[in-house]
């Protein structure tokens, strides 16, 4: 996003020159001001007989500004309430990039009689756009844990759901080739560069922070794009939130849920991961996880599935096997799935979902249909990325 430039000035400053702190409050409210501006307008809030009160400030300073320094100022939501809403704003100096401060500020919406009310939509709708159209990595506050999430595009929205160890980059070629789409890929709590508590993991949550991170992003309908544990997650999302749904992707995943046997072996990993950390894990799982071509041609591409692997906090993995050892039977909802439009995706080598249940799959959902990507693994995504692009593109341009 563009930043908001704003000069320091003398009378900013205190005896020794420095931007005082008192002044730096100033020029953060100026720069929201000035964002508003630029956008809606700055009676946006007069407009809707609402008023921002700031009710929290918590500020960081990193560096000294002084007089003639410019300073350009960032700013971002990272929570939205009903009536409340949090904003990050970052200062850095413009001539060199430092990181001047930091700030949050949590404002809670009052009419004229300083009562709570909603957060107007107009609002919320430019602080979405904003975002969509930067095409940034943010980090954002859903259900009390902050997500990391890569947001690009405009248009029709898409939301990318990783499987399990892994994090948003094995959809980098998708998000990065499907022009005219808005494609949302986060990294799911536990994973990646989101915050990994030591408790809170289900389906049923994984899929309530998608559910609040498309409301924080101003979308109100989306795509479910899942991969294996994101399948477990996009049919979670349908048993809550099914008018939301466009339409459904699910790659190597499957609607069973775990055995006797299953369940005994998530238990096992887990402890596996508890003892002896993520990497022990990845070694382990790496040649399930891709397709004898890749392991055998590609080292790069075995490399970074590893590293990926290895670098998932252990809260996250156990949390996520858990998770995955508890979660409904989705088999009795695929009939019930007629009138979404649904594509079903599957590696001709992959050993944990085969092909042959991938199809079963298909053939239980109405209207389905499926891809089988050649010589690809677990993890058609990486391993065949411009096949799997261009199932999927084929899939979102057949859609009414």
């Amino acid at each position: 996003m563009t930043p908001i430039l704003l000069t320091v000035y003398p009378d900013e400053c205190d005896a020794f020159g420095h931007l005082n702190q008192a002044s730096f409050l100033s020029l953060f409210e100026r720069a929201r001001w000035e964002m508003l501006r630029a956008g809606p307008g700055m009676d946006l809030f007069d407009r809707t007989a609402t008023w921002p009160a700031v009710r929290k400030t918590v500020i960081e300073y990193h560096a000294a500004a002084f007089p003639g320094d410019v300073l350009g100022f960032e700013q971002d939501l990272t929570h939205v309430g009903r009536t409340s809403f949090t904003m990050r704003q970052v200062a850095r100096r413009a001539r060199d990039d430092a990181l001047v401060a930091t700030a949050e500020f949590l404002f809670v919406c009052v009419n004229r009689q300083g009562r709570p009310v909603a957060v107007p939509q107009e609002f919320n709708e430019f602080m979405a756009a904003r975002r969509r159209r930067a095409g940034e990595v943010h980090r954002l506050t859903v259900n009390g844990v902050s997500l990391e999430v890569e947001v690009r595009g405009d248009g029709p929205a898409l939301i990318f759901i990783h499987g399990f160890p892994f994090e948003r980059s094995i959809w980098a070629h998708q998000v990065a080739a499907l022009d005219g789409w808005t494609r949302i890929a986060p990294d799911l709590r536990g994973m990646g560069h989101s915050d990994a508590p030591d408790l809170g993991y289900n389906m049923e949550t994984y899929a309530a922070d998608l559910a609040a991170l498309l409301d924080l992003l101003g979308v109100d309908e989306v795509i479910l794009v899942g991969h294996s544990m994101g399948g477990y997650i996009a049919f979670e999302f349908l048993r809550r939130w099914r008018d939301r749904v466009r339409g459904l992707v699910l790659v190597d995943s499957r609607a069973e849920p775990d055995t006797v046997e299953g369940k005994r072996n998530r238990d096992a990993t887990a402890a596996t991961a508890r003892e002896q950390g993520a990497e022990a894990l990845a070694e382990t799982m790496l040649p399930k996880v891709l397709g004898t071509s890749t392991l055998d041609g590609e080292p790069a591409t075995v490399e970074r599935i590893r590293a990926m692997m290895a670098a998932t906090p252990v809260s996250g993995i156990v949390g996520a096997l858990g998770a995955m050892r508890d979660r409904q039977d989705s088999t009795p909802m695929l009939p019930g799935l007629a009138g979404v439009p649904t594509l079903v995706i599957v590696g001709d080598e992959d050993e944990l979902t085969p092909a042959a249940q991938a199809r079963a799959m298909a053939d239980a959902i109405p209207g389905a249909s499926l891809v089988v990507i050649r010589a690809a693994g677990h993890v058609p995504s990486v391993e065949r990325s411009v096949e799997t692009t261009d199932a999927l593109l084929a899939f979102l341009e057949s859609l009414p």
